[in-house]
This record gives C-alpha cells, sequence and structure tokens, in this order.
C-alpha cells in the first residue's frame, strides 16, 4: 500500500505553546482525506509542516518518502497547494497569471485552467486585483488543476466561495480523483461539503488526535442518543471507553458514543442511572464533529 503522507509522532511548539501533539496519520494515494478541527486546534500548522514551510519539534512528516522539510525541488512539483485562498499576484490579469505560473510546472494543463475560469465569464485582460473574494479563489483552483499535481493540499479551498461556486469545485476534484488516481488533503470550515467528498477523515482536539477513520464508518458508528431524566443531570460523566460527550437541557440528555444502545444503558446502570427509552438521533457530520469536539 503506496502512503503519499505519513506522520509519526508529530509533534509542535510556538515557543512553549503545544499545538501538535504524537500525530500519527497515513494518506494512502488515491484518497481524499480530510482533516477537521475548531480554530486553534493545529489545522494550518500541520499543512505549513506539510510543506516544508515549518519543521516539526520532534517526530517526522514524509510527502512521497521524503522529509517534508527537505523536499526536492521534483517533489515539490508533484504536490498543488492552496493555502487560505490566497493569490500574490495580483497585479497581474487573468491571462498573465496563466502563463507566469506554467513556466514552473512540466505537466501544465492550461485546459484546466481556461475551464474553470471561462464560467467567470471575465475578459483574459481583467486584473486579479479587481476580482472579488470569491472570483479569486476561482483563479487559484484553476491555477492549481492545471499544474497536474500527483498530491494536491488544500487549506480552507471554500474561503470566499458561494454555494454554486463550491458545489462546482467538488464536482471538479470528484472527477479529478477519480479519473487520475490523484491525492488530495483538504481542511474546510464547511463541514457540510467535506462529507460530500472525503473519503478519510481525522478530527483534531486540543492538541491531540480525537479520531481517524473512513467517514462511512464514522457515520455508522458514531451515535446520538437522547432520553429524559431529572435525576441523571449532571450526574453522567464522559469517559473515553463509552461516553464521548454529554450535554443537559433542562431534563433532556444527550450522550454521544461509538456504543450500542444496549452497551451505553449496560454503562449507566452500572453507575446507578435506568433508562428505560433511548433514542437514537440521526446526525450529519456536522452533528458528528460537534458531539465530538463540544459546541465551545
Amino acid at each position: 500500500m503506496e502512503h503519499v503522507i505519513e506522520c509519526k509522532n508529530l509533534t509542535h511548539y510556538y515557543g512553549d505553546k503545544l499545538v501538535l501533539k504524537d500525530l500519527n496519520l497515513k494518506v494512502e494515494k488515491g484518497r481524499i482525506f480530510g482533516i477537521l478541527g475548531k480554530n486553534g486546534m493545529g489545522k494550518t500548522t500541520t499543512i505549513n509542516i506539510l510543506m516544508g514551510f515549518l519543521r516539526p519539534t520532534s517526530g517526522q512528516c514524509l510527502v512521497f518518502g521524503e522529509e517534508s522539510h527537505k523536499l526536492s525541488p521534483l517533489t515539490r512539483q508533484k504536490i498543488g497547494l492552496l493555502h487560505e485562498g490566497h493569490l500574490a499576484y495580483d497585479f497581474m490579469t487573468i491571462k498573465q497569471v496563466e502563463n507566469f505560473y506554467a513556466r514552473f510546472f512540466p505537466n501544465w494543463k492550461a485546459d484546466h485552467y481556461w475551464d474553470l475560469i471561462g464560467k467567470l465569464g471575465l475578459g483574459d485582460n481583467h486584473k486579479i486585483r479587481n476580482m472579488s473574494c470569491g472570483q479569486r479563489s476561482q483563479v487559484v483552483l484553476g491555477l492549481i488543476f492545471a499544474q497536474d499535481p500527483e498530491l494536491l493540499i488544500l487549506d480552507d479551498y471554500s474561503m470566499g466561495l458561494d454555494p454554486g461556486y463550491r458545489a462546482l469545485f467538488i464536482e471538479y476534484l470528484q472527477e479529478y480523483v477519480r479519473e487520475k488516481n490523484k491525492t488530495v488533503f483538504l481542511t474546510s470550515h464547511i463541514i457540510q461539503d467535506v462529507e460530500k467528498v472525503v473519503d478519510d477523515t481525522i478530527i483534531m482536539g486540543y492538541q491531540k488526535l480525537l479520531l481517524k477513520m473512513p467517514l462511512t464508518t464514522l457515520k455508522e458508528g458514531f451515535h446520538r442518543y437522547e432520553f429524559r431524566n431529572v435525576n441523571a443531570v449532571g450526574a453522567i460523566k464522559v469517559d473515553d471507553d463509552t461516553i464521548t460527550n454529554v450535554e443537559y437541557y433542562n431534563d433532556k440528555i444527550t450522550l454521544y458514543s461509538f456504543k450500542s444502545t444496549k452497551d451505553v444503558k449496560n454503562h449507566l446502570k452500572t453507575h446507578g442511572i435506568t433508562v428505560d427509552e433511548m433514542t437514537e438521533i440521526p446526525m450529519s457530520l456536522e452533528e458528528a464533529f460537534i458531539g465530538l469536539t463540544g459546541k465551545y
């Protein structure tokens, strides 16, 4: 099995502040891998380490088998990076920026760029600085696809894109990976989009990895249960084995768990809490994310 990205006990500090601790993950070729987490949980730090912009405090990060902070020029040519939607050369026109980028990538596919840019309805001489944030993001995405990279690293790719362009991008991304056996590592704050496109996901908490698994496994195996018991309010504790999270609202109790209804009831019973009726409530990925990380 070929791993395009492999992190081993990856740890990073900013001064005395610990951001990542013992992060371990493997990203297989031909998969779309999504990393989710609240602000400040280390998503962008992980991206910066992958691209070699940061050298980890300890541990190892390999991209195509090379140390990420020592990537060779040939390996860098295999990677397409979108870093929070930014495009530096905003004084250029749509045509000029395509000509500029094309010189650095031997496998440049201009048709990919012009296909996406054509949907903006702008002239070739339209300057980047005179575009909206969403239009600039569309230019960046066109440039990335034109590079024809083996690995796409997309840090908050959805920044500035309206729902229509986000849907268009997801269609392009899925077809790109399926037809060419490419690999994608992405982050996004719009979890509904991530749910449509990723194969595997990791969810990051404060200084630690909360989980890593295929999206289908998460959606099938993670449960939200509700019941009412005024005597149990405040009495149920989170534990790593059975209760992942618990919320209280008046006498309504919401539990999150990877265990079955029967297992959760038995667990509560051992702690002196009897539950007659417990209802499982279906969840979207966003709701599962909140169940794992908490609302605040």
